[in-house]
C-alpha cells in the first residue's frame, strides 16, 4: 500500500469514527478520537438486565423500550426475575451480566454473608425513595396505623407478630428494621421476620400471612386499592431521598467489560432523565412498566405515587415532595460510598456480620465511582463532588460516614 493510499485509509476511518460519534451524540474532542481506534466500543453489545416488578425497575425498561441503549452501541435485554434470591444467584453464575437490583443485595454477597461470596460492583443508583411499611388492615382496625401506635398495640396485645421483608440484607429489610427500633421494637426478639418475594406481599397478607410487610411499590399503593392493609409509613420519611435499587453485576464484569458497562449507565441515565421531566413521561412510563412484561397490575396502581400523590387507606391523602426519583440532575444515581456505608452499619448493627469491616474500603471496592464519572460524561451529566453524604434519620440520628463503627455501635436497639 503507497502512501497517499495509507493517509486515503487513514481518513475514512477517522470519518467513520466521526460519524459514529454524530450517531451516538458522544462528546467530541478526546472522544472521537478515541473511537477512530474502536478502543471505547463496548466489548459485549446485548446485556441482559434482570429485574423484579416493581415500578423501580423503569428506568431499565424504558431506557430499552425507548432506544437510548441503541444511542451508546447496546442492546438491553431486560429479563423478569422472581426473587431477589435468584437474581442473586443468576448475577453470580453469569446468567445475567447485571441487575436492577436492592444495594443491600450487593453487599451482602460481596461480604459473602447473603450467599456465596462473590466480589460485587455497583455501577449506579436507579432510584431514591419510593418504597412503604404497610400495616394489615386487622391491625390498623385495632388501631395500629403508625410506629407509635403499633408498638403500644404489641406491648399489650402480646402474640407473635409477623413481618415480611424482601431480602435478608436488603434495603427493604433495613428500612422495616430501622422503623421499628426507632419505636422501641426489637424486630429480631419481638417479631418474627419472614421473606417474601414482592410481588407475593399482598396475596400473602390477604390470606393473613402477616401483619406488616416492606417493599416497593406498586405493592404498598396496591394493598390499599385491595383493601387489605394501609401505609403506616413511607421509606422517605425514614431517610429523605435514600438511596434504594442500584445497577449491580460482579466485579468481574466491571473489569472485563468496563465499556460495555459505560454505555449502559449513560442510558440508564438519560432514561431516569426522560422519565423525571415531566408529568406526561411519567405517565407513558406507568403505561408501559404495568404491562404484563414488566410489573403486571393496573396502571393506576402505579400512575399516583410516582407522581407523589399519596393516599394511607384510612381517608388521609397528601402530595409528597420526596416521591421516587430516577434522576433528579443526576444527583439519584451517584454512586455515594457513604450510601453503601450505611448498609454495612445496619448489617452489623442486626448481627449480619460479626465484626466490623473496613466500612470505607469495601464501599469504594464496591462502588464504581469512577466508572460512574466517565459514563456520567458521555450523557452530559453532572456529578456531585463529594463521595460522601449527610443526612438526618427519621429517628433524629445523622448518618454522614465519618465514623461508621460509632455509628453502627450506637444504637439503643440492636441485635
Amino acid at each position: 500500500m503507497n502512501e497517499s493510499q495509507q493517509r486515503r485509509l487513514g481518513r475514512r476511518t477517522v470519518l467513520k469514527a466521526g460519524a459514529a460519534v454524530a450517531a451516538t451524540g458522544m462528546v467530541p474532542g478526546l472522544q472521537s478520537a478515541v473511537w477512530a481506534q474502536g478502543s471505547d466500543k463496548p466489548e459485549k453489545e446485548e446485556v441482559r438486565i434482570g429485574f423484579i416488578p416493581l415500578t423501580d425497575c423503569a428506568s431499565v425498561v424504558m431506557a430499552s423500550v425507548l432506544g437510548f441503549d441503541k444511542k451508546y452501541g447496546i442492546k438491553i435485554v431486560p429479563t423478569k426475575e422472581a426473587s431477589w434470591a435468584g437474581v442473586r444467584d443468576k448475577l453470580v453464575n453469569g446468567e445475567l451480566d447485571m441487575a436492577h437490583v436492592l444495594y443491600g443485595l450487593v453487599y451482602g454477597v460481596h461480604l459473602g454473608v447473603s450467599g456465596p461470596k462473590k466480589d460485587m460492583a455497583v455501577l449506579m443508583n436507579l432510584n431514591h425513595n419510593g418504597q412503604a411499611i404497610t400495616l394489615s388492615k386487622k391491625l390498623s382496625d385495632k388501631g395500629a396505623v403508625d410506629g407509635g401506635s403499633l408498638a403500644k398495640l404489641m406491648n399489650t396485645d402480646k402474640r407473635e407478630y409477623t413481618f415480611a421483608q424482601t431480602f435478608p440484607t436488603g434495603t427493604h429489610a433495613m428500612w422495616l428494621y430501622y422503623w421499628l427500633a426507632t419505636y422501641g421494637v426489637n424486630p429480631f426478639q419481638q417479631a418474627k421476620v419472614i421473606t417474601v418475594p414482592p410481588p407475593q406481599m399482598v396475596a400473602n397478607m390477604r390470606v393473613g400471612n402477616m401483619d406488616g410487610f416492606c417493599v416497593g411499590e406498586p405493592w404498598g399503593h396496591r394493598a390499599i386499592m385491595d383493601g387489605i392493609g394501609i401505609t403506616a409509613v413511607t421509606t422517605q420519611d425514614i431517610w429523605k431521598d435514600h438511596p434504594e435499587k442500584t445497577l449491580g453485576t460482579t466485579a468481574e464484569f466491571a473489569k472485563k467489560y468496563p465499556n460495555t458497562c459505560r454505555a449502559v449507565i449513560a442510558a440508564i441515565l438519560e432514561a431516569g432523565k426522560w422519565i423525571d421531566a415531566g408529568l406526561q413521561n411519567k405517565l407513558k412510563m406507568a403505561e408501559t412498566v404495568a404491562d404484563k412484561a414488566y410489573v403486571n397490575t393496573s396502571v393506576d396502581a402505579i400512575n399516583q405515587r410516582i407522581l407523589g400523590r399519596y393516599q394511607n387507606g384510612l381517608g388521609k391523602t397528601w402530595d409528597d415532595p420526596n416521591h421516587m426519583k430516577f434522576f433528579n440532575d443526576g444527583s439519584v444515581n451517584f454512586p455515594y460510598l457513604s450510601d453503601g456505608m450505611w448498609f454495612l452499619t445496619q448489617h452489623k448493627r442486626w448481627g449480619l456480620i460479626k465484626s466490623h469491616p473496613d466500612y470505607l474500603g469495601v464501599a469504594r471496592q464496591v462502588n464504581q465511582i469512577e466508572l460512574y464519572r466517565q459514563a456520567a460524561t458521555l450523557a452530559k451529566v453532572s456529578v456531585p463532588k463529594d463521595a460522601m453524604r449527610s443526612v438526618k434519620m427519621i429517628d433524629g440520628t445523622v448518618w454522614d460516614g465519618k465514623d461508621p463503627a460509632k455509628y453502627a455501635d450506637g444504637f439503643k436497639v440492636k441485635a
